[in-house]
């Protein structure tokens, strides 16, 4: 449920409507829109009548039918007075506001000279944000997992030689003092964490962007859920990311759902949705492919795993294209944008 103030609405009768919220055994949460004030009401509230909120200075309350609230396409429309999708800045890059938003890097920072390479590689194709792992979560525990700080400190140093922002894995809210030492721009959680609640809950608490993977058995609802669950602790930029789901299929490493793609953009959030190829297929031969038809499906921007030498990468070498075919498949999409964008 949330509650619409008036415009003219004071701080007053604002305070009365929270404390009212309050005496029904309910939970306000205020989120403040480009045109007004909005109260989200959080609690059981079958049991409660609109009109036992509609006090001075209220406009209206509304009923919001989905279990998640503040990534709701329908709450967003409401806070701000009409349809729009959340956008913000990551540096001089604005995510969410209709340019096509490319990332690219290594699956994992194994140098200073490949992710240094990997950076200009980037740079040159017209990318506009640097991934890369210096933690990874392997299912052996045989397996390189990454450099760890010094990842970190390595894609920091390749932001400021390259002026890309870079993104960057954590597997840990204990990682969090790491990321702020190395000015991290955006934070992502992977797959495996996808419901880390913990972290999902200290990540609310911070500024700094997340971009949230879709686990691989995770439905639509459970997904926003758990971007729900950033944004309720305060942390409103919230990326979404389609990475790939199990199905019965094995030639693909997973399915990239093409569907929850367009059903995000234009069904159910507000929030930003990108679509990851890489690992959405695992096969070099249909990263391109598929990121034009992710584009096409509505995607605002997408990660790709590039590798100056993809066959001596220590991880994912199969699903990590060469920097002359990133160029190709940066263009063919900026492309595919620009048609999409003038049919709608």
């Amino acid at each position: 449920m949330i509650v619409k103030m008036d415009r003219m609405a004071t701080k007053g009768q604002k305070d009365k409507v929270v404390a009212r919220i309050k005496a029904l055994g309910l939970d306000a949460a205020e989120i403040v829109g480009t045109e007004r004030s909005v109260l989200g009401v959080r609690g059981d509230v079958s049991k409660i009548h609109e009109d036992q909120l509609r006090l001075p200075g209220v406009q209206d309350v509304y009923r919001i039918s989905k279990n998640y609230k503040l990534a709701s396409k329908e709450y967003h429309q409401h806070v701000n007075g009409k349809s729009s999708y959340t956008s913000f800045t990551v540096g001089n890059l604005s995510i969410g506001n209709g340019k096509l938003v490319i990332m690219a890097g290594p699956c994992t920072v194994e140098s200073e000279e490949q992710i240094m390479a990997s950076a200009r590689a980037v740079k040159e194709a017209g990318g506009d944000i640097l991934r890369g792992g210096a933690f990874k979560p392997r299912t052996s525990p045989y397996a390189f997992e990454g450099l760890g700080e010094e990842g970190l400190a390595l894609l920091a140093k390749a932001r400021d030689k390259y002026g890309l922002p870079v993104v960057t894995e954590i597997m840990s809210e204990a990682q969090l003092p790491l990321f702020e030492k190395y000015d991290i721009d955006i934070i992502q959680v992977g797959s495996r964490n996808g419901r880390n609640f913990h972290l999902l809950n200290e990540l609310g608490k911070q500024k700094r962007p997340v971009f949230l993977k879709r686990e691989m058995g995770t439905l639509l609802e459970e997904w926003l859920l758990c971007a729900e669950r950033i944004m309720s602790h305060g942390n409103t930029k919230v990326i979404l990311c389609e990475r790939g789901i199990t199905t019965f299929e094995k030639y693909t490493r997973n399915t990239l759902d093409l569907n929850s793609v367009a059903a995000i953009k234009y069904e159910l959030s507000h929030l930003p949705i990108f679509s990851d190829p890489s690992h959405g297929t695992g096969r070099r031969n249909l990263i391109m492919p598929m990121s034009l038809a992710s584009v096409a499906a509505g995607a605002d921007g997408l990660m790709i795993e590039m590798h100056p030498r993809p066959e001596e990468a220590l991880t994912d070498a199969f699903q990590q294209v060469t920097p002359e075919t990133l160029a190709v498949i940066i263009r063919k999409a900026r492309a595919m944008h620009t048609a999409v964008r003038d049919e709608t």
